[in-house]
């Protein structure tokens, strides 16, 4: 088995050249798992909405910063995708480290970062960062009083990351569908919903095409955002 995720889709347009082809060597199973990632603030910033901070980004361009992790990451590919889907002129800042990101954000340094519910919650929790909006198409389960990116003024944003298992391309039908009936016993478990949920993962099970669509749907996605963005390629 071979786990895939948004990273796997991502990596097609980062990379000039992948070991292996995801879509023609591999064959989908079913999806794992869906979340969002965060657009949070320092507890000390006057942003209280994403709102307030587009409307600063408008008033002073060039001067917002967006921290996210390493170049080519989904959080940073996701920042240049906002940046772009929003209108705004910003800097895009990466960190080697969500850690070392976080305590930049807390500090006040970078004025907005983005990454997964699990990295954050904490420190949501406790009130040393603010969470502004989410970065799927609807509220995430975990923080249903938070607006989504395209509540808070920014029209069809939708990101939403993704695990899935894959297998070789020759494996026989009948193992996939073994596979996939298994998964779907398992995702469907009340104690395995709610352990994920506490990390904001959303266990979903899916047909083997549907995840396939997924891949290929996110690949020509985040290979557009890459280009768009300048990224260049490894």
């Amino acid at each position: 088995l071979a786990l895939f995720s948004n990273g796997t889709a991502v990596s097609v347009g980062l990379f000039n050249k992948l070991p292996f082809d995801p879509v023609k060597q591999f064959q989908p199973v079913s999806s794992m798992g869906f979340f969002d990632f965060v657009f949070v603030t320092g507890a000390d910033k006057p942003y209280k909405t994403l709102g307030d901070l587009l409307k600063a980004a408008k008033d002073k361009p060039g001067v917002l910063n967006i921290g996210t992790v390493v170049v080519g990451s989904t959080q940073n590919l996701t920042g240049e995708l906002f940046k772009t889907s929003a209108g705004i002129d910003a800097r895009i800042v990466p960190f080697k480290t969500t850690p070392d990101l976080l305590l930049s954000t807390m500090r006040g340094d970078v004025d907005v970062m983005i990454d997964s519910y699990a990295s954050l919650k904490t420190n949501i929790e406790d009130g040393k960062i603010r969470a502004l909006a989410t970065s799927g198409a609807k509220r995430s389960p975990v923080l249903p009083n938070v607006p989504t990116v395209a509540e808070s003024g920014v029209k069809d944003f939708d990101v939403v990351s993704w695990n899935a298992f894959f297998v070789h391309a020759d494996t026989p039908k009948t193992i996939v569908d073994t596979l996939n009936a298994g998964l779907k016993t398992a995702l469907e478990d009340p104690e395995t919903k709610r352990k994920a949920l506490e990390l904001g993962i959303e266990t979903r099970h899916s047909t083997p095409q549907e995840i396939g669509k997924r891949l290929k749907d996110d690949i020509a996605k985040w290979s557009s955002v890459i280009q768009k963005a300048g990224v260049e390629k490894r």
